[in-house]
């Protein structure tokens, strides 16, 4: 009876062991391809963050050069004291984002701004224009009736004034007249620090109205329309570097942040690996110990 018994106990026990190490080696084999797989996205981050770092020391270089353009726009306004006209309620918002990311809360923090904006009483009067596809990715879901155009191919190349310029021909041709408006930038202060800011941007007739504009001689309509085209310019202009500034510094902080958390996944994972590894290995010798012994 037990040499009828004893070959089909053999059999499955002999089964349960190859499923036990079948499981054990997909378990491996899993590990395996994941661990390879973050090791790819280690190099991946690494890489973009070298890229990044050549890119962040050319806009920074260029940055120092485009601040004069800005802010010899604002101190424009102030010295003329321009207000938005109280008969003209329209307010025109300029996201200024791009269309790549990996950056952290850039493209997030200017939106962010806009969209508190846009919760607030009196926001019907308020009409977006996006410029980069990130602001009009996150604004389109709950506020798209309020965005009226949006400009792409932004943050590919670095920005120029020409790129500039024609953001500021596709603002006045919007067919949009709005009283006063603000442009939503990122606004550089370190390697590893940016901050939200906005740069007024008035309608030709709050230009006119303004109380010290005799303070410039020799102003008249056309005049103060060249001018006005060539301050929105400008500041967009400004914008744009200091956005470009501020994505390459966040881009550069947020791969570093990333390969030091593949870093620590693949020391975890290897000490998984090696344990699993180790623990088949010493079941198989168990096994064959155990089977050597059963033989004698």
């Amino acid at each position: 009876m037990l040499s009828r018994i004893a070959p089909g106990v053999c059999t499955q026990a002999t089964m349960v062991v190859n499923q036990q190490q079948s499981r054990n080696m997909a378990t491996l084999k899993s590990i395996q391809i994941r661990l390879k797989s973050v090791k790819n996205i280690q190099k991946i981050t690494q890489s973009m963050k070298m890229v990044s770092a050549a890119k962040y020391t050319r806009a920074e270089r260029e940055l120092k050069a485009a601040r004069p353009y800005g802010e010899g726009a604002v101190m424009f306004y102030e010295n003329a004291e321009v207000t938005a006209p109280e008969d003209e309620p329209k307010q025109l918002y300029i996201a200024m984002t791009s269309d790549r990311g990996l950056c952290g809360a850039v493209h997030t923090g200017v939106s962010k701004v806009i969209r508190t904006r846009l919760s607030e009483p009196g926001a019907e009067n308020i009409k977006v224009i996006c410029v980069g596809d990130k602001s009009r990715g996150i604004l389109q879901r709950l506020y798209g009736k309020h965005i009226i155009s949006v400009v792409n191919e932004i943050g590919r190349q670095p920005p120029t004034f020409g790129d500039a310029a024609v953001i500021a021909n596709a603002i006045l041709n919007s067919g949009y007249d709005f009283g006063s408006g603000k442009i939503i930038y990122n606004k550089f202060k370190s390697v590893v620090s940016y901050m939200q800011s906005d740069l007024p941007i008035f309608s030709q007739k709050a230009v006119e109205s303004a109380p010290k504009l005799a303070t410039y001689d020799s102003l008249d309509a056309d005049v103060i329309q060249s001018y006005m085209e060539f301050s929105l310019a400008s500041m967009l202009f400004f914008a744009l570097k200091e956005g470009a500034c501020s994505e390459q510094s966040s881009r550069m902080t947020a791969m570093d942040n990333a390969s030091k958390n593949a870093g620590e996944m693949i020391e975890k994972l290897t000490l998984t690996f090696n344990r699993t590894r180790q623990a088949v290995i010493t079941r198989e010798l168990i096994e064959i110990i155990s089977g050597a012994a059963a033989l004698e």
